[in-house]
């Protein structure tokens, strides 16, 4: 399979993860989203909204959006699960996937934050504050929903990693890498997290990582 990825990508983090757990070989193929290669005409053939991840699969067509991507391959490779058996279970873990994969990620993706820069005229610093102010209420979200849930385990749902896992990972790497903020600060999803990256479909693919980050990253 080949994975279309950018090093800070949450929602590529979160589809390598799954892809690492289930065992699965990928081709990486590395956009510079910052340089724009999103907008090129082949890449735009098979993702029209020019963002990533996209993954090839097959002779079919191209798969988009990381949370679709990761209920496909669920579906298509269900070992290990990423999802539990309980139905109610499994809607609870992709709400909490969902709290930051959706209400919070758009936030301070580089489109976002480049309309802020070039059309609204934001600074450097009331950018950060601004994307400061919705990753931090998604984190205290995920942190209260974590307590007062008696499914709270190991990981987000339990004993296995599922989807919130994945989300909950990305959503915390993202925090450290641009904001500085400290897991720590979340004692539920500070544990969880540290979890989560003790293990190796984690942290081998920890954006950091990855072939295309640079040596000294800046927001």
């Amino acid at each position: 399979m080949k994975l279309f990825t950018y090093w800070r990508s949450q929602a590529a983090f979160r589809v390598r993860v799954a892809m690492r757990l289930k065992g699965l070989a990928m081709e990486k193929v590395s956009l510079d989203l910052l340089k724009g290669d999103q907008f090129a005409p082949d890449y735009q053939k098979l993702n029209p909204e020019g963002v990533v991840p996209t993954l090839i699969d097959g002779a079919g067509p191209p798969l988009v959006q990381s949370l679709a991507i990761l209920e496909y391959l669920e579906e298509k490779y269900p070992e290990p699960p990423i999802l539990p058996k309980d139905l109610r279970a499994r809607a609870h873990a992709r709400a909490i996937g969902q709290m930051m994969a959706m209400d919070a990620h758009p936030f301070m993706v580089p489109r976002v934050r480049k309309y802020l820069e070039q059309d609204l005229g934001l600074d450097e610093p009331t950018r950060m504050k601004w994307i400061g102010h919705w990753v931090d209420l998604a984190s205290e979200a995920v942190e209260k929903t974590l307590v007062r849930d008696s499914r709270t385990g190991k990981f987000c749902v339990g004993e296995q990693v599922t989807v919130a896992d994945l989300c909950l990972a990305a959503h915390l790497t993202s925090a450290k890498v641009l904001l500085g903020r400290d897991p720590s600060d979340y004692p539920n999803a500070g544990r969880i997290y540290a979890t989560c990256m003790a293990l190796d479909a984690f942290s081998s693919e920890h954006p950091l990582k990855q072939p295309d980050a640079p040596a000294h990253p800046t927001h």
